[in-house]
């Protein structure tokens, strides 16, 4: 298995085995029985490079609408998170100059993602720790039909802190390690 392979498989299971496993997207199962989620692994290591692989990613969903949602799997690209997160803005700016914020929103998952306000060990944080650096390119059009058919959308972020604070940070860290190294 190369390298990709083997990033794809870890982010995969993780995708599988803690999003889904622990509900935190109520949306994601339904893709992953579709298999319509792409697993992009990119090898960048420059931010202009990985805004050229978003650029072509879009370009992509927008071709192919079998592809629903797909995962920029960055391993060796700003895994500081606070670079990463500045970088976001980056992201977004190209799809404005693109047209198309409103066409697909981009999600962010990385490593030591830290939601404002909380400390680094606090368990909510691992709703969005995945096991590389990555972003997550959404349609627009199936996320906003996807939560006008969900009840009580409004309750998931607060269940999902609720859930994880009852997992612990200790055995999520945990959890989390294990899937990048099966």
């Amino acid at each position: 298995m190369t390298d990709h392979e083997s990033i794809a498989s870890h982010t995969r299971r993780w995708v599988e085995q803690f999003v889904v496993a622990q509900q935190l997207c109520p949306f994601a199962r339904r893709e992953v029985e579709r298999d319509s989620i792409r697993y992009c692994v990119t090898a960048v290591t420059e931010p202009f490079a990985l805004l050229d692989v978003l650029r072509a990613e879009c370009q992509l969903l927008e071709e192919d609408a079998s592809i629903e949602t797909t995962l920029i799997i960055h391993p060796r690209l700003l895994t500081d998170f606070l670079a990463y997160n500045d970088f976001l803005d980056s992201a977004d700016q190209l799809l404005e100059s693109l047209n198309l914020a409103g066409v697909f929103q981009i999600a962010s998952f990385h490593p030591n993602y830290q939601f404002a306000g909380t400390s680094p060990d606090d368990a909510e944080n691992y709703s969005n720790r995945s096991p590389y650096p990555m972003l997550h390119i959404l349609r627009e059009d199936s996320l906003t039909q996807a939560i006008d058919s969900y009840p009580d959308i409004d309750a998931v972020p607060e269940r999902n802190i609720q859930r994880l604070n009852t997992l612990g940070a200790a055995t999520l860290a945990q959890q989390l390690e294990a899937l990048r190294r099966r």
